[in-house]
């Protein structure tokens, strides 16, 4: 699995905040080794505006952003995915589809920054969190080295990613 650009997609169920955000982030700082893709298991019509503001403000690609659900991978000639994440307690607590190929799944929960209250600058508080929890995740993502990326070794270094600071109480229980 390591000699090749691996296919990783990020589940969020309304795929409008911390999935795009993630999905971004690893299309940006994997480019070459990770092929990043994002989806939700019920999309919102668009992606969050504050979650475009943030990823534009940052540096981070948002061209070819887009809510969409995770039907769109079951269908013929959609890539194989080889890592399949939750960043989401609910999309993690949801029946997912089964991925062709068996990909190697984790949960990533990240408090949902769409869901803040307060002012503007609240809320792009929350958002700016959510980013920096996904960030230094996806920068272990990308950190290990290739021999860790079989799929055994590759499912125990995502749940310690997942564990990591600003853990949902799920991610902290997932096994």
């Amino acid at each position: 699995m390591s000699d090749r650009v691996l296919n990783v997609l990020f589940l969020c169920t309304h795929n409008s905040a911390r999935s795009v955000l993630a999905e971004s982030i690893l299309r940006q700082d994997g480019a070459g080794r990770f092929r990043a893709f994002s989806a939700g298991s019920s999309p919102r019509s668009s992606i969050n505006p504050m979650a475009v503001q943030v990823l534009d403000e940052l540096g981070y690609p948002t061209a070819k952003l887009a809510s969409k659900s995770w039907d769109v991978f079951e269908a013929e000639g959609a890539p194989t995915m080889d890592i399949v994440i939750t960043v989401c307690d609910n999309a993690a607590g949801e029946v997912c589809p089964i991925w062709p190929g068996r990909p190697v799944t984790a949960h990533w929960g990240i408090e949902d920054p769409s869901v803040a209250e307060g002012t503007e600058l609240d809320r792009k508080r929350a958002f700016l969190t959510a980013f920096r929890y996904l960030k230094n995740r996806i920068s272990a993502l990308i950190a290990l080295p290739a021999d860790r990326l079989d799929a055994l070794s590759l499912r125990d270094e995502l749940k310690k990613i997942g564990r990591s600071a600003g853990a949902s109480p799920r991610s902290l229980d997932a096994t």
